[in-house]
Formats: structure tokens, C-alpha cells, sequence
């Protein structure tokens, strides 16, 4: 993936440059968004470039671009079958580094760029995740998808270190999200529940079209909190998320759930997900 995207100009990566004063560099200042490529198709792009835009105005950062635009030529660009596209928007360059940004503002550095990566044969659906949990230590405005990831970061490495696939973060007992998806179970009953949107998780993209395909297959939906406890007890665990699509989840701090093998209607969800998007891109093409 040789050609990105540098404040209007596609340029080779290795002549992609960003000053060392850029408020993104100095103080995470910066939101980022990243969509899907499935068959060379953006996956979702409407709802993504909403969440990039709140994530935008919730920082009164303000950037414009054809956003769609940008990822459909990044896409073309770099031959992009299947993989990812990522947008990263910072306030921009300071002259001095200072707490505060300057008024009239500087002009956002918008950065783009494709990266490979197999989405739908990922070998982990068939085995599922394993998961530790951790206490959920980032800022309060997690409805922000900023680039402010260095917990993520941490947590990532704790579970590497840890011989598990992620972690799950809890607030008193109660579990927020992962690392990098949204989290989710079905219980004994049948019940899908999924964490309510407020600030302590992302609105995840993928989360939208989740729950739509698991009310099709006639499953109830519960948004609220879940605990620990009652992610143990459930028959079926899962994450969603662009990088991973639907994915189970077969063991959480060494318990296993169900019986330690992926869910059946996690996969029913999973296969009618890939399929809904499919046919969305080829309705597209």
C-alpha cells in the first residue's frame, strides 16, 4: 500500500510528511476513522463519515473534505480488494506548543491511507477470541474515536503478554467495551445485550448493522450494561468491529463460555452480516 493521502495531494508514503509541531504529534489532538474494503468496496462509508464528522464537532476541530471521495481513490490507488481504510484528522501545526490552539485556528492535517488485511476468511472465527478483563481506565468521552489510544495500547500488550487474543474493559464491575470493538453477549434466554450508547463506548459502525441482522434472525436486543459475572454465565460472547467484522469470543479470563466453542448464532450473525454487506457493495458497483 504505496500511496497515501496528505492534505489533498496522493502522494508515495515515503514523502508523506507531518511537522513535529502538529497538535495530533503533541497532545493527541486528533480524531481518527477507519472503514472497511471488502470485494475493493468502502463497507458502511455514509455511516462512518457521520461518526467522523460528530467526532469533529465534538472537538471543534474543523476540517473538510469529500471524504468518500478520498477512501474510494485510496482504494483504486493501492488495488485495494480487501482490508482497511484509515482517516486521521488533526487540529493541525502550531507555531509554538502551547495547551491551548490559536485563534483563527490552524488548518487541520487530514492524513489517509489503506492498509491490507483479511476481513472475512480470518482464521480466528473458526477458533474464537479469548479475552481477559481489565478496569476500563481511559478518559471519560469515549464516544470520541480520537487517537488518544495509548490505554488501548497497553491493554493490547497486557493480553499478548497474557497469551490471550484482547481484553475487555470494566467500569465497577461492569464491562465498557474492548480494546478496539463493542462488546457483547447472548444469554441463556436468547438475549442479545449490548452496552447502551453513552460516552463510556464508541458508537460503533458495525454494531448498527449487527443488531439489525440479529433482530431479523428474531433474537431480542437489550442495550444496557453487562457484568463480568453474567458474561461468564452466557451462552454466547462476541465482538464487533470494522477490523474484525463479527467475531466470537469462547473464553474470558480463563472461563469458558457456552461450551469454549464460537456460538452458533454468533455465526448466524456473522455469515448474514458478511452477506448484507456484499450485497450492498454490489448494488453499489
Amino acid at each position: 500500500m504505496e500511496t497515501v493521502y496528505l492534505n489533498g495531494d496522493y502522494v508515495p508514503r515515503s514523502s508523506a510528511k507531518i511537522s513535529i509541531f502538529d497538535r495530533g504529534l503533541l497532545f493527541s489532538d486528533a480524531v481518527y476513522e477507519v472503514i472497511s474494503v471488502i470485494g475493493g468496496r468502502l463497507i458502511d462509508m455514509e455511516r462512518h463519515v457521520t461518526r467522523l464528522e460528530r467526532s469533529l464537532g465534538e472537538l471543534s476541530i474543523n476540517a473538510f473534505a469529500d471524504w468518500s471521495t478520498v477512501s474510494q481513490n485510496l482504494v483504486a490507488e493501492n488495488g485495494l480488494q480487501e482490508g482497511l481504510i484509515y482517516l486521521q484528522v488533526s487540529r493541525g501545526v502550531m507555531d509554538e506548543r502551547d495547551y491551548r490552539w490559536p485563534a483563527p485556528e490552524t488548518s487541520p492535517t487530514i492524513f489517509a491511507f489503506a492498509q491490507e488485511r483479511t476481513l472475512i476468511d480470518n482464521p480466528m472465527a473458526d477458533r474464537g477470541m479469548t479475552i481477559i478483563t481489565r478496569p476500563d481506565l481511559r478518559w471519560q468521552r469515549c464516544d470520541i474515536k480520537t487517537t488518544q489510544l495509548l490505554y488501548a495500547s497497553l491493554m493490547k500488550m497486557e493480553a499478548v503478554a497474557g497469551g490471550v487474543d484482547d481484553v475487555w474493559m470494566t467500569r465497577d464491575d461492569m464491562i465498557t467495551e474492548g480494546t478496539s470493538q463493542n462488546a457483547h453477549i447472548i444469554n441463556k434466554d436468547g438475549v442479545l445485550i449490548s452496552h447502551q450508547l453513552d460516552r463510556r463506548i464508541l458508537p460503533g459502525v458495525t454494531r448498527i448493522e449487527m443488531l439489525a441482522q440479529a433482530k431479523s434472525m428474531g433474537l431480542t436486543v437489550e442495550e444496557r450494561a453487562f457484568s463480568i459475572d453474567e458474561a461468564k454465565k452466557a451462552a454466547e460472547a462476541f465482538v464487533s468491529s470494522s477490523t474484525l467484522l463479527i467475531m466470537p469470543v469462547v473464553e474470558i479470563d480463563g472461563h469458558k463460555i457456552g461450551d469454549g466453542q464460537p456460538g452458533e448464532r454468533t455465526g448466524k450473525i456473522r455469515q448474514n452480516y458478511i452477506a448484507a454487506v456484499q450485497r450492498a457493495c454490489s448494488t453499489t458497483s
